[in-house]
């Protein structure tokens, strides 16, 4: 699958999370500002740093009407850690099928152990995104400080 573009669709995708039962992204997200982010996995200090921004960053992300969810490969007891440690307050997808999802969103693949690289979605709120980024490694990501600044420039363009 190549590359998620600015307008496609987000594509359908259902997720068992750790505190809200199964999601469906698009649906939890439709009507807002929406942040999809793919993670490496619990064990990646890089990802915990994005996550526990994502989580402090709520008030300011509520404010502006942006809803975050999270997803990774990790198995339940690893997620629901992580969402402990860092107190995530957004839906944290676990046990997810990276090829499934790679194929779907374009997102890279590590080979072994097999897990998704941090790719991050911005939509907008019908679903179609509005920006992407994608990562082949360890490091570049989405920021919520450059999600809420983005989110208002294009708030205050529409």
């Amino acid at each position: 699958m190549p590359h998620l573009a600015n307008g496609d669709a987000f594509p359908i995708l259902t997720l068992d999370t750790v505190s809200d039962g199964t999601v469906s992204v698009t649906h939890h997200l439709a009507g807002h500002y929406g942040v999809v982010l793919m993670y490496r996995g619990s064990w990646c200090p890089y990802c915990n740093v994005q996550l526990s921004g994502f989580a402090r960053a709520k008030a300011k992300l509520d404010e502006l009407g942006i809803k975050a969810v999270a997803l990774s490969v990790d198995n339940k007891v690893d997620a629901a850690a992580l969402v402990e440690k860092h107190r995530l307050n957004f839906p944290v997808g676990y046990g997810v099928d990276a090829d499934r999802i790679a194929a779907s969103t374009g997102a890279y693949v590590n080979d072994s152990p097999r897990y998704l690289q941090s790719t991050g979605f911005v939509l907008d709120p019908n679903g179609k995104v509005v920006t992407a980024v994608y990562s082949s490694g360890a490091i570049g990501r989405l920021v919520a400080e450059d999600v809420i600044g983005f989110v208002r420039y294009v708030k205050s363009k529409a």
